[in-house]
């Protein structure tokens, strides 16, 4: 080997080494609409629901990226973050939190009212809702999903726009992903609710991966050192 040969393999060595970026859309997304049919989902939207309506009933959002097909095994995760659009509100300025669902849900192929979404559609085949995790055969152990008690990371959101949820800030983000990684059997995503969800009118408007314009989905960025 010569010595130029043998200086590129050795920096493309240390290169497979440096960490690394992947930007990810989600795998599936779904609004939770508070309904003692469990009969309402969303699973075709262009939005997901958090807060409580004008009508005083709770949405909450579902989120899941699919974090081992497209990290390598071992990998060391570095920094997370969420970057999610809101694009219509109601009421004042309040704190949004993610939490680990602790089920798996779907996503299935329901219809939802236009234009504005708010009020979902008829729950179809595979999706979540109120009472199911898939519609309409597998339940929640608690109606308005399962989902640690712990706060993974949280922001303020107040008018529409881009908020992100970093793991500067928030490590749990880091912790969630490397689970993920590590067993992917129990990545079931995020539930994303309003901290208080007693504020009255404080429904928030978040658009998902099936928004037309794809600036506007939801993006987690995940900065990884790949393990050797």
């Amino acid at each position: 080997m010569t010595a130029a040969a043998a200086l590129l393999f050795l920096a493309g060595g240390n290169t497979r080494a440096l960490a690394d970026t992947v930007q990810l859309n989600p795998s599936k997304d779904n609004t939770l609409y508070e309904d003692d049919s469990g009969s309402t989902s969303n699973g075709t939207g262009q939005f997901f629901f958090v807060g409580r309506t004008s009508q005083g009933l709770i949405r909450r959002g579902l989120i899941a990226f699919d974090i081992a097909c497209n990290i390598p095994a071992g990998s060391t995760i570095n920094s997370v973050t969420l970057t999610l659009h809101m694009s219509m509100a109601r009421g004042p300025e309040v704190e949004i939190d993610l939490h680990a669902a602790l089920a798996d849900w779907g996503e299935g192929a329901s219809v939802p009212d236009r234009p504005g979404e708010g009020s979902g559609g008829p729950a179809a085949p595979g999706d979540a809702t109120w009472l199911y995790t898939f519609y309409d055969s597998q339940f929640w152990s608690t109606p308005g999903g399962d989902y640690s008690t712990v706060v993974t990371s949280s922001a303020a959101v107040s008018s529409p726009g881009f908020y992100t949820f970093d793991s500067t800030f928030d490590p749990g983000l880091v912790s969630d992903v490397r689970r993920w990684l590590d067993q992917p059997e129990t990545n079931f995503g995020w539930v994303v609710t309003v901290t208080d969800e007693f504020y009255p009118m404080s429904a928030k408007r978040f658009d998902t991966s099936k928004k037309s314009e794809p600036t506007f989905q939801p993006r987690l960025t995940v900065n990884f050192t790949p393990g050797f």
